[in-house]
């Protein structure tokens, strides 16, 4: 029988083991997670120590519980946080021009990560199959899930915010459909100039593919 308060060991697996779980699961932002029976079920851990780790996830913002409706991942695209900071942060020229390059920055070191190991590229072909991706931005963010650092993907997903101040999405269309295909392709048979030239493809003007 679980004690009120697990120790901190398992407490942090825990923790650990629903992160997990969430990105294996593909959840986004606004996602409705399983309940603290399922999670109990599913993690094979008792029920008090299911509900700490989800105290913890909520007061740190991750997560939030809806009366009568669940708990959910948190959506940063409405979270007060970003929209306070990003008032103050982008009024200046250098702070905005800083956001953008050090998102471009991730994309890069992600498509290096990516270019010289032997990470799978199928999760990449298989959403550009799906005719999901709306914006050139929801493809760049499986390019960041895919080399498998879960800071950087967070890091971007919250300058992607930031940047979406400032920057208005690019819609993915016939012409950028064709440059990330080209940059998949490229991935594959590791050939980087090739690679470098599609992604900045995917930073222009369609004009330019």
């Amino acid at each position: 029988m679980d004690s009120p308060k697990p120790n901190s060991k398992i407490f942090i697996e825990i923790v650990n083991r629903i992160r997990d779980m969430i990105s294996e699961d593909g959840l986004q932002p606004g996602d409705k997670i399983p309940s603290e029976r399922e999670l109990s079920e599913r993690l094979k851990a008792g029920r008090s120590s299911i509900r700490e780790a989800l105290r913890a996830l909520e007061l740190l913002g991750l997560i939030e519980t809806r009366r009568g409706e669940g708990t959910f991942l948190k959506d940063f695209r409405n979270h007060r946080l970003v929209e306070l900071l990003g008032t103050f942060i982008l009024k200046e020229g250098q702070a905005r021009d800083d956001v953008l390059l050090t998102k471009e920055w991730l994309e890069k070191e992600s498509l290096r990560t990516i270019l010289h190991s032997e990470l799978s590229l199928r999760p990449l072909q298989q959403c550009l199959d799906s005719d999901d991706l709306q914006t050139v931005d929801s493809f760049l963010k499986k390019i960041i899930h895919q080399s498998n650092n879960l800071l950087a993907e967070k890091i971007w997903y919250i300058l992607s915010q930031y940047g979406a101040m400032v920057q208005k999405a690019v819609p993915m269309d016939e012409h950028y459909r064709k440059a990330c295909m080209g940059l998949i392709d490229s991935l594959q048979a590791k050939q980087e100039e090739k690679m470098w030239e599609y992604y900045y493809s995917l930073k222009n003007d369609p004009a330019d593919i």
